[in-house]
């Protein structure tokens, strides 16, 4: 009972000072790969980079402690900061106190789910998300991760557009305008270090030393170049009218947003006190707010747009100070320092009195030293119930990737995994990850893959890595204040190449044309509606049950005859004779309500076909089931059969179809002679009988009798 409460329990049987050793290093090793890439999934995931660390502390040890895979190492993930990002984006914006406020709860409601699972021992409910499903959708983030961030790579901003494909369309336009070169650059040497320590030894943290290089680099040649000024320094009429028109658009939109708020309330309050003209005054007045907060919100977004295409030249002053010119209206003769410099523009307004100039690159900037407050997030039931499908979604999402992970490894190790504990382990991880200002976390691929390379014995390497994290927020944050965020790009884009797979949709294609074709629907939707993955998801699903609904409806019925082998096969697959007299039909399924009538068409379809039918014999093999429906029909089947002149009986009826067949009274209806155990031994007994006074020389039922021959 103590090793299913504690699982972690079980670790210490026959431990000893050398697996010590293997897991202290293992968990140090995954924490230098963990570290700058939890940053970079942070930002992903549209927190601050520094959330990534908050997601590496309690994660990785509570999920190692409760789960039951002793090598899964847990924390950010690709696939899940998309997925956080897609499902905040429409409440906040990225960043803001209020998005990160929601992060936090997401992971408590995740965790909270997989535990619910994982409690009631419905592992099993990660089913509905079929293979085909996830293939598409993983290709489809793949792309959509990869692609989000070009952006940082090219070192441009931009708004994000209602579709995903329109934002990076946005993106390759700004890039054409302005490109910041050393950005670029940086981005594509961090792509080289990465793949060539990774080409040389897989054994160095390939991604640790690019982060470490371009961090020196970067505070080597001040990468980060930033200037805060005066609107006064802006010498241009028309970068100033900008500002002036972006700041009161952008300022209006909170008020607008206040007073949306309180005419919410007062529809709500008419709405219970069934006060018709009072609703539809409301609404009205709530509607009207709605076109002001838009034509705003277009207002804030052309000046933004605007702001962020000026390109300024700056000219050093007798006092040290800089004087910022349009580059292409430069004095004659004036001598500029040099760079191009613009206007960090937000959705906030602007502070006239401190504006932000860039003139160089993007870095993670200043990182808060500690550890990060315990306590519970603020419990919202709007939200929450807003949240709620996203939280169903990624909670099966992560802890089928989980999972799988556990399971390839189980593989290796010979290691026995229990699914529904694995969902409470994730599921605490994620509730104590929300506790530590954590984000929705899940267990990663390459850190897994890294941590039983390392050696990895047991869980205790995970308490290792969240102990390294520890320290590093503790005493080495301002080490990673210079490092550029065109290197956590290339980080991200580096990890999700693993995540496309092209030869899934040909595998699904070739096992089944339907599933081929589920998985190329959900990537192209995917695709199409992001940001908002979900409805690619759900379509997915929707297609799956639907096939799946299909098959239970129109289940396998097939007629039988001898094959070369001896065996009894479909006479269609392999192009048989069939019997003139007696007629072997299998159906293959569960029996019941849906599919009931099925079968009795079929029969009857058989018997009009053949007019010189005497016996059909039911091969009940493949009914591995059988209702009340089921049931009922072959009770009237037997009736409408016999009452036109042909008899019928039953091959091969298992223990759990008798057993409702003996409660319902069926043998005694059907005939006991009439139930044989086998097909063989229903032929033997039936074929005489059939065949009395008939023409056919060659019985398919006892010799190959192929069509050609006919």
């Amino acid at each position: 009972m103590l090793a299913k409460v504690f699982p972690f329990m079980t670790w210490f049987r026959n431990y000893d000072m050398t697996s010590l050793r293997f897991d202290a290093l293992s968990g140090l090793t995954v924490a230098l790969v963990l570290i700058p890439q939890s940053m970079a999934y942070a930002q992903l995931a549209g927190l601050p980079a520094y959330y990534g660390l908050y997601a590496s502390f309690l994660p990785p040890m509570i999920a190692a402690l409760f789960g039951s895979s002793r090598q899964l190492a847990t924390g950010p993930v690709a696939v899940v900061s998309l997925m956080t990002s897609a499902s905040l984006a429409p409440l906040a914006t990225g960043g803001s106190p209020g998005y990160i406020a929601y992060a936090i709860l997401l992971a408590l409601m995740v965790g909270i789910f997989q535990l619910v699972l994982g409690v009631l021992r419905l592992g099993l409910v990660v089913n509905f998300l079929s293979h085909p499903v996830v293939n598409g959708f993983t290709n489809a983030a793949a792309l959509i991760i990869a692609s989000s961030q070009l952006s940082k790579m090219f070192g441009v901003y931009v708004d994000t557009a209602p579709h995903h494909y329109e934002t990076i369309v946005q993106v390759i336009k700004a890039a054409v305008h302005y490109t910041y070169w050393p950005t670029l650059l940086m981005g594509i040497f961090a792509f080289a270090v990465m793949y060539g320590l990774k080409w040389l030894s897989p054994r160095i943290p390939n991604v640790l030393v690019a982060v470490v290089i371009t961090t020196v680099i970067s505070w080597a040649t001040g990468f980060q170049h930033d200037q805060t000024v005066t609107i006064e320094a802006i010498e241009s009429p028309a970068a100033r009218n900008l500002i002036e028109s972006f700041n009161e658009a952008a300022s209006s939109i909170p008020s607008l947003s206040e007073e949306r708020t309180h005419l919410s309330e007062a529809l709500n309050t008419a709405k219970q006190n069934h006060n018709q003209i009072g609703v539809l005054d409301a609404e009205h007045d709530v509607n009207v707010v709605n076109l002001n907060i838009a034509r705003k919100k277009a207002e804030a977004h052309e000046s933004r747009q605007q702001l962020r295409y000026l390109l300024l030249a700056a000219a050093p002053q007798a006092d040290g100070s800089l004087k910022f010119y349009p580059k292409d209206k430069t004095p004659a003769g004036m001598e500029t320092d040099g760079r191009t410099w613009r206007i960090k523009v937000g959705n906030e307004p602007l502070d006239t009195q401190n504006l932000l100039m860039m003139g160089g690159g993007a870095v993670v900037g200043k990182i808060p030293q500690g550890l990060p407050a315990l306590n519970v997030p603020p419990i919202n039931l709007g939200i929450m119930l807003h949240l709620l499908p996203f939280a169903a979604i990624i909670s099966l999402l992560g802890f089928m990737e989980a999972i799988s992970i556990a399971k390839a490894m189980a593989g290796k190790t010979g290691q026995r995994l229990d699914p529904n504990q694995e969902l409470i382990g994730q599921g605490l991880a994620n509730i104590c990850g929300s506790i530590g200002k954590s984000y929705p976390t899940s267990g990663s691929f390459s850190r897994s893959a890294v941590n039983l390379q390392a050696g990895a014995v047991t869980g205790l390497s995970s308490v290792f890595t969240s102990l390294a994290v520890v320290i590093v927020l503790l005493f080495f944050t301002p080490l990673l204040y210079h490092l550029p965020q065109a290197v956590l790009a290339a980080v991200i884009m580096m990890a999700v190449i693993g995540l496309v797979n092209v030869t899934g949709f040909i595998h699904a294609w070739e096992a089944k044309w339907y599933d081929g074709a589920i998985s190329i629907i959900s990537f192209v939707s995917t695709l199409a509606f992001a940001p908002h993955l979900d409805k690619g998801i759900m379509i997915g699903v929707v297609l799956s049950l639907m096939v799946f609904l299909y098959k239970s409806m129109r289940p396998s019925v097939v007629s039988l005859a001898r094959a070369e082998d001896e065996a009894l096969r479909c006479v269609t697959t392999h192009g048989l004779r069939e019997c003139e007299y007696v007629a072997m039909v299998r159906f293959d399924g569960p029996l019941f309500f849906a599919n009931a009538s099925y079968l009795e068409d079929k029969i009857m379809e058989i018997m009009r076909i053949k007019r010189n039918l005497k016996h059909i014999i039911i091969v009940a093999n493949g009914i591995n089931d059988i209702d009340a429906s089921g049931e009922e029909t072959l009770s009237l089947l037997v009736d409408r059969v016999r009452s036109a002149g042909v008899d019928i009986s039953m091959s091969g009826v298992n223990e759990s179809v008798m057993e409702v067949f003996r409660r319902t009274h069926f043998p005694a209806k059907l005939g006991e002679d009439h139930i044989f155990p086998t097909m063989e031994k229903a032929i033997t007994t039936v074929h005489q009988t059939a065949h009395e006074n008939g023409q056919e020389e060659a019985c398919p039922l006892l010799t190959v009798c192929r069509l050609i021959e006919a």
